[in-house]
C-alpha cells in the first residue's frame, strides 16, 4: 500500500517529445528535463502521412506498391554499387559535346530565370557572356541577358555538373568522364585557380576571364593529351578510394585526391609532345589548387547517379543540387521532375571581415557527391575538414553514423577508416527521410551574396524537407495511377 506513495516520492525525470509548452511547467518545478529532437512524419500532415504509408512495403504481399519500390531500390543500389567512372577525354569545348548549345548557359540547382538568379549567379552570367565575346561590358551582358538573348537550364539535363553557380558556356572545356559499366559518360567544367576571385563564385573581373582562358588554351589541351597517355582512361573510383584512406571526402576537402591526379597525370604528359613550358604550368596549376580533384568527383559521381536514374517505382535520389535560391532534388523512379524547396544558408566559418549577414544561401551541383555517399556522408574519413567548415572532428563522424538512417545501403568500395572501414552510407530514400523526419547533410563553401565578391567562408547545411515531402507525394499518386 505504501509502494506508489514511496514512488511519487523519489526524483522524477521528464522527456520531451517537442512539447515546449509543457517544457516551461517541468523545469518550473525543478525535475530534470531531457528534450528528444523529435518530429512527427510531415510535421504533423495526415496527408503526407498517408502518402508515406502507401510507400511501405510488406513483406507478405510482393505485389503491393511499397514491395515494388523495394526492388526497384534494390536495382538503383545495384547501379551505384557497380559504377565504374573513368575520366576517358577533355572535350576542348562544351560545344563539342552539345553541337546545338547556341547562346545557351548551363547553371547549377533546379532551373531558374535571370529575373530569379541570386547575385553570384548573376555574376558568373556576366563573366560567362564577356568570356564567349557576346558582349564587352557588364552593362551590354546585362542587357543582352534581361532582352532574353540567353538561354538557361540546368547543367544536370545535359548530364553535367558545375561548382558553386556552375556556369557551362559553350568555349568551355570539360572533363569527360565514361560509367564504363553503363556505357553512359558526364561532363564538368575544370577547377579555376584564383582563390575567392573565381567565375563559380561569381565574380567577373579581367583576371577571372584570363583564368578561364588559360583553361581553355594551356590547361585542356594539355590535360587531353595527358589523359590519351593513359590506357584505358584514369580509373576514378579506386583514386577515390584510397583518398578517403588519406583524409579526403572528396567534397571539400580534396587535397590527398588532388595529389594522386598529379600523380597520375605527370609522367603521361611528359611523354606527350606538349611544350615543357606549358607542362610545367599545367603542373603548377594543379599542384597549386588542392581542389582541383573536385571537377572530376563530381562527374564520378554524376556518371553514377545518372546510371541509377528513371527506374520505374524508385524512390531513390539520383540529383541534389542548389542554385542559390532553391535546392531540388531529383528521383530515380520521378521521370527528372524537380523537387523544390528554399536553400539555406550554410553554417560555419567565415573569413575575416565577413558574416552571415554577407552570406548567399547555399549553392552548386557539388552536392551530387553527397548523393552518391561522399562528401559530407563520408566526412567521418575527413575529420580535419572541420577547420575549413566548422564544428568538431566528432561531428564528421555523426553526419556519417546518422546518414545511414536515410539511405538503403552502404558502399563497400568507399570505406571509413574512423568507423572500422565500414562502407560510407549511400542511396537517399526520399522515404526514410520523412518518416525519419533527417534531413540529408551537405558540406560545402559559401559565396558573398554580391556578384563578384568570391568566396567568404564554408559550411555545413540541409537539403529542405519540402524536396523530400513533395517528392513523396508525387511518387505515391504516380505508382497509385
Amino acid at each position: 500500500m505504501n509502494a506508489a506513495p514511496s514512488a511519487l516520492q523519489n526524483k522524477t525525470s521528464v522527456i520531451s517529445l517537442g512539447a515546449s509548452g509543457l517544457d516551461r511547467g517541468v523545469e518550473s518545478s525543478g525535475a530534470p528535463l531531457v528534450r528528444l529532437q523529435w518530429r512527427p512524419v510531415g510535421d504533423g500532415s495526415p496527408e503526407v502521412a498517408w502518402s508515406l504509408a502507401q510507400l511501405v512495403g510488406d513483406a507478405g504481399d510482393s505485389d503491393c506498391l511499397g514491395s515494388r519500390i523495394d526492388r526497384a531500390n534494390a536495382e538503383v543500389l545495384e547501379r551505384i554499387l557497380t559504377a565504374q567512372p573513368v575520366w576517358v577525354d577533355v572535350a576542348a569545348h562544351a560545344s563539342e559535346v552539345w553541337p546545338d548549345m547556341g547562346r545557351t548557359l548551363l547553371h547549377a540547382g533546379p532551373p531558374v530565370a535571370w529575373n530569379d538568379m541570386c547575385g553570384p549567379m548573376k555574376g558568373a552570367v556576366v563573366g560567362a557572356v564577356l568570356y564567349e565575346k557576346w558582349a564587352a561590358t557588364q552593362a551590354e551582358a546585362e542587357q543582352l541577358v534581361a532582352a532574353g538573348g540567353i538561354r538557361f537550364a540546368p547543367c544536370h539535363e545535359f548530364g553535367a555538373v558545375g561548382p558553386m553557380t556552375g556556369i557551362i558556356s559553350p568555349s568551355m572545356p570539360l572533363f569527360v568522364v565514361l560509367n564504363q559499366t553503363t556505357g553512359n559518360r558526364a561532363y564538368a567544367p575544370m577547377m579555376e585557380s584564383g582563390g575567392a576571385k573565381t567565375l563559380r563564385f561569381g565574380a567577373f573581373a579581367p583576371e577571372v576571364i584570363e583564368g578561364l582562358k588559360l583553361i581553355e588554351n594551356v590547361l585542356a589541351p594539355c590535360l587531353k593529351a595527358a589523359v590519351a597517355g593513359i590506357d584505358d582512361g584514369l580509373q576514378l573510383k579506386p583514386l577515390m578510394s584510397q583518398s578517403l584512406h588519406m583524409g579526403d571526402d572528396v567534397h571539400n576537402r580534396n587535397t590527398a585526391a588532388t595529389l594522386l591526379l598529379y600523380r597520375a597525370v605527370t609522367e603521361s604528359l611528359l611523354k606527350s609532345s606538349i611544350s615543357r613550358d606549358l607542362v610545367h604550368e599545367t603542373l603548377r596549376t594543379i599542384g597549386a589548387d588542392d581542389m582541383f580533384f573536385l571537377s572530376l568527383s563530381m562527374a564520378a559521381c554524376k556518371a553514377t547517379m545518372d546510371a541509377a536514374h528513371g527506374v520505374p517505382f524508385s524512390s531513390i535520389v539520383t540529383a541534389m543540387a542548389r542554385n542559390g535560391v532553391n535546392v531540388g532534388i531529383r528521383v530515380s523512379g520521378l521521370n527528372g521532375q524537380w523537387f523544390v524547396g528554399p536553400a539555406d544558408i550554410p553554417v560555419g566559418l567565415f573569413l575575416p571581415g565577413f558574416s552571415e549577414a554577407d552570406a548567399n544561401p547555399d549553392i552548386g551541383d557539388s552536392a551530387i557527391t553527397e548523393t552518391a555517399g561522399l562528401g559530407a556522408f563520408a566526412m567521418a574519413a575527413a575529420p580535419a575538414m572541420v577547420q575549413f567548415v566548422g564544428g568538431t572532428p566528432q561531428d564528421a563522424l555523426r553526419y556519417s553514423r546518422e546518414m545511414a538512417h536515410v539511405t538503403i545501403g552502404r558502399n563497400p568500395g568507399f570505406t571509413l577508416p574512423m568507423l572500422d572501414f565500414i562502407g560510407a552510407p549511400v542511396g537517399i530514400d526520399i522515404r526514410k527521410v520523412v518518416d525519419e523526419s533527417m534531413r540529408p547533410v551537405i558540406n560545402t563553401a559559401t559565396a558573398h551574396k554580391e556578384p563578384g565578391m568570391g568566396i567568404i567562408g564554408a559550411g555545413v547545411v540541409q537539403a529542405p524537407m519540402k524536396c523530400f515531402v513533395d517528392a513523396v507525394g508525387a511518387l505515391a499518386t504516380m505508382a497509385g495511377r
